[in-house]
């Protein structure tokens, strides 16, 4: 997999897209939304010459049988090895696409367009693709670069105040492991009146953070494992409110799994509790708190032994003795989960 990947910023997305696409060489073009991003985005891009591919929005249909659909979608197209496909959509297109595009006929060259800021600053950068499988969260997947990343803020401007808020817990996941100064500017960025040059400029700092560790980590071997910071609870509370019935965006798992990440920084790492208290009262700000009960414990400890980044059945994650001060492959025990939880319920 090449480790680099080109990321365009642009204010029109769509002339960008059309004077990259001008320099390329493919026989068929594919365009791959939801529902949402084929009536809302699909517009903006002026791409008459593209075969368009719909699927279901919501993270629901990041499954199997979407992908499938896909695929027949690519196969009745005709599209060839020489063929590319457009993701144009949050994570879930990003995803789902980015795996299509890697599997089909061993791999035709893709490109990102992600509408959400969500997509912006993970998805659809970092070179990984999947879906979900079995109830569990990217279960199978595989490591493949998008030929191009076009970030435009100008997509922005259709997101609801929900979903802005959940691409900003990545953000601000950014902030901890990479350095004080990043973390205060998200910390001082106003989510309920967001400007949008401020939030580009955000938003490319971030890319930058996730890029410079992703270049050091293409396969997540070593260091990469920082950026799942607050995914490994976050994940399972993921998987947890899918399970009940009260599905919840990924952003808003991130940021609880986050509350309970930097408490355990705190009590095994001595994460200073100021920035731990700061960090965790934007949070319940802005993303509220997840309903929970001490009964669902050990439903969340068994979603957790699903996760990828488990060895020989041990749990781990990342924790922080400070902010970029980052601490891979730390075991969690049952007592470490259940005070985390407790944390998230209690403050």
């Amino acid at each position: 997999m090449k480790v680099t990947q080109d990321i365009l910023f642009a204010q029109d997305a769509a002339t960008a897209l059309t004077e990259w696409l001008a320099q390329q060489q493919y026989d068929r073009l594919f365009v791959l939304t939801d529902e949402t991003t084929g009536r809302l985005c699909l517009p903006m891009l002026h791409l008459d010459e593209a075969q368009p591919i719909t699927i279901a929005a919501g993270d629901v249909n990041k499954s199997l049988e979407s992908l499938s659909g896909v695929w027949q979608a690519l196969s009745d197209g005709k599209a060839t090895r020489k063929s590319m496909l457009i993701n144009l959509g949050g994570g879930m297109v990003t995803d789902l696409g980015g795996f299509a595009a890697a599997t089909f006929k061993r791999g035709i060259r893709f490109v990102n367009v992600p509408t959400t800021l969500l997509a912006q600053v993970d998805a659809s950068v970092g070179g990984k693709t999947g879906i979900n499988f079995n109830g569990l969260k990217n279960e199978v997947g595989t490591f493949q670069t998008a030929a191009l990343v076009i970030i435009s803020t100008s997509f922005l401007q259709t997101l609801d105040g929900p979903n802005l808020c959940s691409g900003y817990a990545e953000m601000l996941k950014h902030g901890l492991i990479s350095d004080v100064d990043h973390w205060s500017q998200l910390m001082q960025f106003d989510l309920d009146h967001p400007d949008l040059p401020t939030l580009q400029q955000l938003v490319r700092r971030s890319i930058e953070v996730k890029e410079d560790i992703v270049r050091q980590d293409p396969h997540e071997a070593g260091i990469r494992k920082a950026l799942n910071f607050g995914h490994t609870l976050g994940h399972a509370l993921e998987s947890l409110a899918m399970e009940t019935g009260h599905p919840v965006l990924h952003g808003y798992a991130v940021a609880w799994g986050m509350i309970g990440e930097l408490y355990e920084s705190c009590v095994r790492k001595g994460f200073p509790q100021d920035k731990m208290r700061q960090t965790v009262s934007f949070i319940r700000e802005h993303y509220g708190e997840m309903p929970l009960d001490c009964k669902q414990y050990d439903r969340i400890l068994e979603l957790m032994k699903h996760d990828k980044k488990n060895v020989g059945g041990q749990i781990l994650c990342t924790l922080l003795s400070d902010i970029g001060q980052l601490h891979i492959n730390e075991p969690l025990s049952k007592e470490d989960i259940f005070g985390m939880l407790d944390f998230l319920r209690e403050g």
